[in-house]
């Protein structure tokens, strides 16, 4: 077999000049401009907003406690004025429906919003190049950095902008470890050296993963690994708001003098200043058509109408507009799948938010003893004998009272009579269910235990159970 070399190029049919066959291209670093503009404020706001939201929220106090708080050792997730339980995890499946929905709803109406205002990889990426214009300055300056020798002022700079990232990094896995232990707790714990092996790994691990995500890898992540890039024409149509060159009067591009008609000239609006490639994050020119590594964020359009306010030409060269607008038709907000998206969002949504509010903070479980169908006591009354398991779900102590009913004559055995079961607490209970078997009618019967909350806000809990017996006859 015939084997090529891998370093030897291989020739042109039609010239002697060697082609590059190379099937991987070396990175290029993406140096986006700063931008200024409406969208520009837009996602400044909204990192500013979510980054807030993100540190603050485990600093904030509800009652005695943290008021978000995920303690996976005692199984309580703390909501502000909520405790759910592993229990629960029905309400976070929907919540995981409606976010899923929601993708969908938002991306249909206007693209990739997720992906250019709110997507953690954007919002960190954000944070991490304005620590980097402030420490080696504009984007020609950092050009001009990375291509000088290394020298003082380069180290310098180069090892104050990491070590800024660095601390970031260790303040965002800081954080993101204290949703699950105790904020206040874990500060504590850091000082003193005393963190648990599980808290130090997560601690480093996000703060590589921020390091690494937001400072190098930056837009790799969303044209390589981000799988929404690429299922995403899937949820467009024709109607959904994409952002998009106006090809019609932009070409033939051409530089021109300001005081100079470009129909003159014969050459469209666009300049070809390229600042719209130069501010996009992700390094693409949005005049070569739609393209899968455009995160939406709109920044070419700020730079654009900025040039076209410089050049005295009206707004909207780049800007955002639907296939149907380009095929000069009209665009249709309101269509089958928009009204779907949006009904399926508001019913679901409201489902969610009326079972919470209607949540019993009790949970009954009854495991019926299967060693033995039934047996026959003093009296020839039939017992069956059940376990039970009661879950106190509120965040104090409850005492309860519990009843047998549904059949005539019904006994219940109830050794310890009313009981205590503290917060979070899961309180098993062992009790007897006796009757006379010429009261039933079948083998087997339905019954019914009736728990009732004796202190605090009244709660009552009904659970069906099996009574097995005899049938006389």
């Amino acid at each position: 077999m015939n084997q090529t070399k891998p370093d030897s190029p291989k020739k042109n049919r039609n010239t002697s000049e060697p082609v590059d066959d190379s099937l991987y291209a070396k990175h290029k670093k993406v140096y986006p401009r700063e931008v200024h503009g409406l969208f520009a404020k837009l996602r400044t706001t909204g990192v500013l907003i979510l980054l807030g939201l993100y540190y603050g929220l485990p600093w904030f106090r509800w009652g005695d406690r943290q008021a978000v708080l995920f303690d996976l050792p005692n199984r309580q997730f703390h909501i502000f004025g909520l405790t759910f339980w592993p229990q629960d995890f029905f309400y976070f499946a929907i919540l995981l429906i409606i976010a899923g929905i929601a993708l969908f709803f938002f991306t249909a109406l206007a693209g990739r919003l997720w992906c250019g205002y709110a997507c953690p990889q954007t919002v960190w990426t954000e944070v991490f190049l304005w620590i980097e214009r402030k420490v080696e300055g504009t984007r020609s300056q950092q050009m001009k950095l990375d291509k000088a020798e290394l020298s003082a002022q380069k180290l310098y700079k180069k090892t104050l902008k990491h070590t800024i990232w660095v601390l970031f990094s260790a303040f965002t896995g800081f954080t993101f470890v204290g949703y699950f232990t105790a904020v206040d707790v874990l500060w504590l714990k850091m000082i003193a050296f005393n963190l648990g092996p599980w808290e130090s790994f997560w601690i480093i691990f996000y703060s590589l993963a921020t390091y690494g995500n937001a400072g190098w890898l930056r837009e790799q992540v969303c044209i390589y690994m981000c799988p929404y890039a690429r299922f995403q024409s899937a949820m467009f149509d024709k109607d959904t708001l994409v952002i998009s060159y106006d090809e019609t009067r932009g070409e033939p591009r051409g530089s021109r003098k300001k005081n100079l008609d470009p129909r003159e000239l014969g050459i469209g609006d666009c300049i070809d200043c390229s600042l719209c490639v130069q501010v996009c994050p992700t390094g693409i020119d949005i005049r070569d058509g739609m393209q899968y590594q455009c995160i939406g964020c709109a920044a070419c359009i700020d730079v654009c109408n900025e040039v076209m306010d410089k050049m005295s030409y009206p707004k909207g060269l780049v800007c955002y507009t639907t296939e149907h607008e380009i095929q000069g038709g009209k665009t249709k907000l309101l269509r089958p799948r928009i009204v779907i998206y949006a009904s399926l969002l508001s019913i679901i949504f409201v489902a969610l938010v009326v079972a919470i509010l209607n949540r019993v903070p009790l949970e009954l479980d009854i495991i019926r003893d299967r060693n033995s169908l039934f047996r026959e006591v003093r009296g020839g009354l039939v017992e069956n004998v059940y376990t039970l398991r009661v879950v106190n779900m509120s965040n104090a102590k409850q005492r309860y009272h519990l009843r047998a009913e549904g059949l005539q004559d019904l006994q219940l055995i109830n050794r310890k009579g009313d009981f205590e079961v503290g917060p979070g607490e899961v309180y098993s209970l062992n009790v007897q269910v006796r009757i006379d078997p010429i009261v039933l009618k079948r083998p087997s019967n339905e019954i019914f235990f009736n728990l009732e909350s004796l202190s605090g806000e009244k709660i009552t809990v009904k659970e069906s159970a099996r009574f097995l017996g005899p049938v006389v006859h």
